[in-house]
């Protein structure tokens, strides 16, 4: 089905659409926040998406102090789960100056909410709602965003397959506007994690929800992952943004930058435009070489009027002359008589004969 965002319609039969996760890239800051969204929009996206937490709402500072050793990729953040999330947060009173300037340079503008509050909040200032992959089994959540009545957007990295459908059901028993987006959540920036995103879950998806948009949110180097992903189905893409890879924060390491972001529209472009319509078709740039690699029946030398035609008379060669005896139909032509005189290498025409 066809989905609204903003002025963008979602589906397999139109253009991708780009989401630029500026996430806790904005290093606590206002105005660079502003200037991500500013480059987001230079390089392509369609969106720039933002999360709005508040530190004790979305994790226990007890629960990861007892926790043990960091996981994954929070094994090198410097500053504890909380401090780390407490510094990635989006300021509510940010919101409306956001919003602002994606309206100023035409990109969409939505965030991720976190807690109850951030999703009343937010209500008013967004086209959709993303759902983080974290909040899949968190299903009074799912149905506190599914019941605003916009399209939700729903990501489902570290889910098994049952975990995906009862979350899916949830929303569509509410609100039939979902996009099921596939996604791997290290966030290790690795090739190694290739082997992890397991693009083919589309095709799962495409067969068990085949009334839904397909996405993929992608965390990993390079553009196969989303290549592959748009080939497959995948109709919205999001990825983490920023300008400066180098730069000291949980998201910059394997974050897009305005370079890498703007290679990647343009490739997935060219590849929408490759993929084009599942009909089978002589296309319009070659319709030429119908005629000019396609064969046709020949006189294989001099025919004279009257004569018989036998297949030793008849040779099969390029081009294919509008009108002239396809190859396919040689047993038909075998066997009739020739009306006209033909020169060798002349093409013969059902005008020329008649039956024998």
């Amino acid at each position: 089905m066809e989905i609204k965002i903003g002025s963008r319609t979602i589906s397999p039969n139109h253009p991708t659409y780009f989401i630029a996760d500026i996430a806790a890239n904005h290093d606590g800051s206002l105005e660079r926040a502003k200037l991500l969204i500013r480059l987001a929009k230079d390089a392509g996206a369609d969106a720039a998406k933002f999360q709005n937490f508040q530190a004790p709402k979305i994790v226990s500072d007890y629960g990861f102090q007892n926790l043990g050793s960091q996981q994954s990729h929070q094994s090198k953040w410097k500053k504890s789960v909380s401090e780390v999330y407490k510094d990635a947060t989006v300021p509510f009173d940010w919101t409306p100056e956001l919003k602002a300037i994606c309206d100023e340079v035409g990109i969409d503008y939505f965030s991720s909410p976190y807690d109850f509050e951030a999703i009343d909040y937010l209500d008013q200032y967004m086209p959709a709602y993303k759902v983080g992959s974290g909040e899949i089994d968190w299903i009074e959540a799912l149905e506190k965003m599914a019941f605003k009545g916009k399209p939700v957007i729903l990501a489902t990295g570290a889910a098994n397959i049952g975990e995906v459908q009862r979350a899916v059901h949830t929303i569509l028993r509410i609100n039939t506007q979902l996009i099921l987006l596939q996604c791997n959540t290290n966030y290790t920036g690795s090739l190694e994690n290739l082997k992890f995103v397991n693009l083919n879950v589309l095709k799962t998806y495409a067969t068990m929800f085949p009334t839904l948009n397909l996405g993929l949110s992608d965390h990993t180097p390079g553009h196969a992952t989303v290549l592959g992903a748009i080939a497959l189905g995948a109709r919205v893409i999001e990825k983490h943004f920023t300008d400066d890879n180098d730069r000291e924060g949980p998201d910059h390491p394997f974050a897009m930058n305005p370079s890498s972001w703007e290679e990647m529209v343009k490739r997935s472009r060219e590849l929408e435009a490759a993929l084009g319509s599942a009909d089978k078709v002589v296309a319009d740039n070659e319709k030429e070489t119908v005629v000019i690699q396609r064969r046709c029946l020949r006189a294989a030398r001099n025919l004279s009027k009257g004569e018989v035609v036998t297949r030793e008379l008849l040779d099969v060669l390029r081009p294919a002359t509008l009108g002239a005896i396809k190859p396919d139909v040689i047993d038909a032509v075998i066997g009739t008589k020739l009306i006209n005189d033909l020169p060798k290498g002349k093409e013969l025409n059902w005008t020329d004969l008649t039956k024998a």
